[in-house]
């Protein structure tokens, strides 16, 4: 069975109050219709269609991708008039209907609906709620089977007294949804050509309304307003930490870490507080993160340590290294096994050797640091000449002493020292000791300024 997705995202969203289209509002950094398409991608289709409205140039340009045909819907005339527009585009055996504002839709779902629609039979979503205002009510006969969707706007108070609430995701035979389209009518409160009309004349025309039940409410819960949107990342935060420590990752405080992307964790993981998660970020065994920290796109190996307030981005810590408290590791930074960078450490493209030492307040920039080199306190690599950038390649046990600049591009070989305080401007054999400062002059008798 061949399948399209058509995914609904024209809406202009008022009640967010922003410039921004509304499905472009981020959950865990990624955009709310960002995580639909991906769902939609994780099925298979034979294409996708994003229908776009409001800000719909701002939208083409953020999901620009092969896999996306975006269709434009110049006046919002309500869901079925949405769908409407990508039918020209639409060649599969089966449509099936997503929302651009409804993030958290899982692909196990949508693969359980998709069972439920064939030739004789539309797939429907619903969803039992407590609290179903504002949702279409699931009209059933007497047998059970759904006669109809009824908005909440035109309901009865019967009806209104309905908890199972349709979530506007269906699956639909194309050829059938062809027909039933053509008959939409728009005499109703709002005034729209509502897609939910189809499912009543489904019923009219004999074909069976089969029915998925969503298991989690959230999974299926869009977003009109902040409040709203703050709800659905909270929720989605949970669904990750959960998923974290059922693969054996410790969190001192499961509320206060975030995940805002692609977490591939090994066993007994610690992590402690307000911890930040972001782009792919791999944790193998035994790591220990402190808390307040941000770590994006790194690998952390066997055994390493990130201290508290650490920025981690585009890293690599090998194992047994550890860094922190309040270092930043720019991209490029490669911590080899066992090697230390402490407070108010910086590096940025470069790599440090095995047992390599940077203890404290030093900037390391391009650089290839050696096995066991230890860097001085106050030690910076002048890499930039404003115009290019220059590296430093340090041997293998050199010793840095503190306040040194190391003036690229430059060369220190093994066993190689500098005197603390020096400016080094040019190479320094293996195992010499290179001085680069100022001769010391004492003035006797010197007369200290006074205040007038």
């Amino acid at each position: 069975m061949s399948l399209d997705i058509v995914i609904l995202a024209a809406g202009q969203g008022t009640r967010m109050r922003s410039a921004l289209p509304k499905i472009l509002h981020p959950v865990a950094h990624k955009s709310m219709l960002g995580h639909v398409v991906d769902a939609a991608r994780a099925l298979g289709p034979q294409s996708i269609r994003v229908v776009v409205g409001h800000g719909a140039e701002q939208v083409e340009q953020t999901l620009a991708a092969p896999d996306l045909d975006f269709v434009l819907q110049a006046e919002q005339l309500g869901t079925g008039h949405a769908v409407a527009q990508a039918l020209p585009h639409l060649a599969a055996d089966t449509v099936l209907i997503l929302y651009g504002d409804v993030p958290l839709i899982q692909v196990d779902t949508l693969k359980a609906l998709l069972q439920r629609c064939d030739e004789q039979r539309v797939g429907l979503l619903t969803v039992l709620l407590d609290d179903p205002a504002g949702y279409g009510r699931i009209v059933r006969n007497a047998h059970g089977e759904v006669a109809a969707i009824v908005e909440h706007k035109d309901a009865s108070q019967e009806q209104l007294s309905i908890r199972e609430g349709n979530t506007g995701i269906l699956a639909v035979p194309r050829i059938k949804l062809e027909q039933w389209l053509s008959r939409l009518s728009n005499d109703n409160a709002q005034g729209e050509y509502y897609l939910t009309d189809i499912i009543a004349m489904a019923v009219a025309d004999g074909l069976q309304v089969d029915t998925e039940t969503a298991t989690d409410a959230m999974q299926v819960q869009g977003a009109n307003d902040r409040l709203q949107l703050a709800q659905l990342e909270r929720h989605y935060q949970k669904l990750q930490v959960e998923q974290l420590m059922r693969q054996g990752v410790t969190l001192r405080d499961p509320a206060r870490v975030d995940i805002r992307g692609e977490v591939v964790a090994g066993r007994d993981v610690l992590i402690d507080v307000n911890v930040v998660l972001e782009g792919k970020v791999i944790i193998e065994d035994g790591v220990t993160i402190g808390a307040n920290t941000v770590i994006c796109n790194t690998v952390l190996r066997k055994g390493a340590v990130v201290k508290s307030h650490c920025h981690l981005e585009g890293a690599e810590l090998g194992e047994g290294a550890d860094c922190g408290p309040f270092a930043r590791l720019r991209p490029g930074a490669v911590l080899g096994k066992h090697a230390h960078v402490g407070n108010f450490v910086e590096l940025k493209n470069a790599r440090m050797g095995e047992g390599a030492k940077a203890g404290h307040l030093s900037y390391l920039g391009d650089s290839e640091i050696g096995a066991r080199t230890n860097i001085g306190a106050g030690t910076i690599t002048c890499n930039y000449d404003g115009a290019n950038k220059h590296k430093t390649v340090m041997g293998e046990d050199v010793f840095i002493g503190s306040n040194s600049s190391i003036v690229a591009p430059v060369t220190l070989g093994d066993g190689a020292v500098t005197g603390a305080g020096s400016a080094i401007t040019s190479d320094v054999p293996a195992g010499a000791l290179a001085i680069g400062r100022g001769r010391q002059r004492n003035i006797e008798g010197w007369q200290r300024p006074k205040k007038a």
